[in-house]
């Protein structure tokens, strides 16, 4: 079953005819995962060093003191001179001497210069944007709750903050026809039980009650299935330690949804204390 937003949060969707713009690079290279940014910038660093030392070799064996005659050695002595000169480091051992290797070594020097300046820049945003560790439980579930059938999923804070003023949106997506017959994908509200919280510290169970007024009344599996539902869920808050606000996202779609299961109680209480047992969370048993 296709998605609009995958297991975490993002969206599925793709994009086609969209100019880009060097913003949009920015934008994408922080929200990349660690893993891709720092393979993204290793292969920039060694392409750009690739790229003068073409340049430094095209210039010929005598533009730079020291150099071999033989090609192989000679482009992998001019690479190390750009990563030498790239980074500033400059050990000495081969110096330019015609006009163009000059003129390439004062291009690389400048490109160094701000190239390192704004991954400087990258990676301070990257550690300085505060992010969410949010958990959503894998399933929800389906039961009277309250006397009320209702929709019920919980979501825990794995990080050792408080999110304040916290807020939770979830909405109801279809495939609908028109009476001319077109087909589009409508977005529905659910009302929640509860859907703020002055502080979110351990666990929420959000609670969409299935009355006559919800999207979702007298809705089965299959009808969800036939209309290609998927339950989008938002949740946005202010983080306490960078007083900063922060997101999070996830979505159902109807296998995910459990009929007549209720969620194991993830509260443990002591004599003198209580816990959240955060390996629960997921846990649901039949009725």
């Amino acid at each position: 079953m296709s998605r609009d937003a995958n297991r975490k949060g993002t969206t599925t969707a793709l994009r086609r005819s969209v100019k880009f713009q060097f913003s949009d690079a920015y934008h994408s290279l922080l929200s990349q995962s660690w893993q891709a940014f720092l393979a993204i910038m290793l292969l920039g660093y060694l392409g750009v060093n690739l790229l003068f030392a073409l340049g430094y070799f095209l210039c010929g064996p005598e533009a730079l003191t020291g150099l071999s005659f033989d090609p192989i050695k000679r482009y992998l002595d001019v690479f190390f001179f750009s990563v030498q000169t790239l980074s500033t480091i400059g050990y000495g051992h081969l110096a330019p001497m015609s006009l163009a290797a000059n003129l390439l070594v004062t291009l690389e020097s400048v490109t160094g210069l701000m190239g390192f300046a704004l991954v400087t820049g990258i990676i301070f945003s990257r550690f300085a944007r505060p992010t969410a560790r949010v958990v959503f439980s894998n399933v929800a579930v389906i039961n009277k709750h309250d006397g009320v059938e209702s929709l019920i999923f919980r979501i825990g804070n794995e990080r050792l903050n408080q999110i304040v003023e916290a807020r939770v949106n979830v909405a109801l997506v279809v495939n609908e026809t028109t009476k001319e017959g077109e087909s589009y994908r409508t977005i529905y509200d659910l009302d929640l039980e509860r859907s703020q919280s002055p502080l979110f510290t351990f666990s929420w169970t959000v609670v969409h009650p299935i009355t006559e007024k919800s999207p979702m009344y007298k809705m089965t599996q299959e009808k969800l299935v036939e209309k290609d539902a998927e339950i989008l869920v938002t949740l946005a808050g202010v983080d306490d330690t960078f007083s900063q606000t922060i997101h999070s996202r996830y979505s159902y779609v109807p296998e995910q949804i459990l009929w007549d299961h209720v969620f194991v109680d993830i509260l443990k209480r002591t004599d003198d204390s209580f816990f959240i047992d955060m390996d629960n969370i997921h846990t649901t048993r039949p009725l």
